[in-house]
């Protein structure tokens, strides 16, 4: 039976397989090593295809989400074959779940107010301007806001790309109001918390979304990635092309993009009206 210690050495080695021979991102690694840390005690050092596969039926059987599912089986398949052992699992169907409960402009408005501070009010802001996700803001530098271009620049995170998004000059000028404020070196991180200075966390961000929230009085579930569907459905309801909300967010396929045009029935019904054709 495989150990927690017992294991290790054989995941360090995994780790600089990895790196080294399928060139895959820290964030990757990192997860496939935490992965096969966890199911090593039941499937073993060098797992056979049947203890692969009793693994994933027990998964499925426990309800486990697709992206657990899906991103269990890509780590097997990696390890298995670093073992010598490939083994190539099947795929559940990815489910297709609509988007609720996003915010309206005017309720983005009364987040925004809610803001105690100037550095509250800009975080929120650029949250909901540019669609960001939680880890995007978190690390933004100095360096990455051109307020002239009116651009953010976004450091690789899940597509492992970088990209520039768009914010509004509503945004540029608390940005620039904020700068003014906070001062500091081109390459420090835009939002630090103030008492010690630390890089600001994301629990820290849901808790100023989820309290900002609060104050403004709305009765929905209020948290920064909701503020990323919002600008897409409003950005779709206020005509913006399908690729652009795509670009801004920085989705890696259309398809992804699309749950919006899915979840928001009122769009279709828009576009449905403008383009009908008359027969009577």
């Amino acid at each position: 039976m495989a150990t927690r210690n017992s294991i290790e050495p054989t995941l360090v080695r995994f780790a600089r397989h990895l790196h080294a021979r399928r060139g895959l991102a820290e964030a990757t690694v990192h997860n496939y090593v935490s992965a096969i840390r966890r199911l090593a005690p039941v499937i073993g050092f060098e797992p056979t295809p049947k203890a692969v596969e009793q693994q994933i039926e027990r998964m499925h059987k426990a309800g486990a989400s697709y992206s657990h599912i899906v991103n269990t089986s890509i780590a097997l398949e990696a390890y298995c074959a670093f073992c010598g052992r490939p083994i190539k699992l099947g795929r559940p169907q990815k489910p297709h779940h609509l988007v609720r409960g996003t915010l309206s402009e005017a309720e983005i408005t009364l987040l925004i107010a809610a803001a105690r501070t100037l550095r509250e009010r800009t975080m929120i802001a650029t949250l909901a301007y540019a669609g960001l996700r939680n880890k995007e803001l978190c690390r933004l530098r100095i360096r990455d806001v051109d307020l002239g271009g009116q651009t953010l620049h976004v450091q690789a995170t899940k597509t492992q790309k970088d990209r520039y998004t768009h914010i509004s000059s509503t945004c540029v000028s608390l940005l620039a109001e904020y700068l003014r404020e906070r001062g500091g070196q081109l390459g420090d991180l835009l939002f630090v918390c103030f008492r010690s200075g630390k890089p600001y966390s994301q629990q820290n961000l849901r808790k100023l979304v989820r309290t900002a929230a609060k104050r403004a009085g709305l009765k929905k579930r209020v948290y920064p990635h909701l503020l990323r569907h919002s600008l897409a459905t409003n950005l779709l309801h206020r005509g913006a092309h399908l690729l652009a909300i795509k670009e801004q967010l920085g989705h890696a396929f259309v398809e992804t993009t699309m749950i919006y045009v899915h979840s928001s029935p009122e769009h279709t019904q828009l576009q449905y009206r403008m383009y009908a054709p008359s027969y009577l």
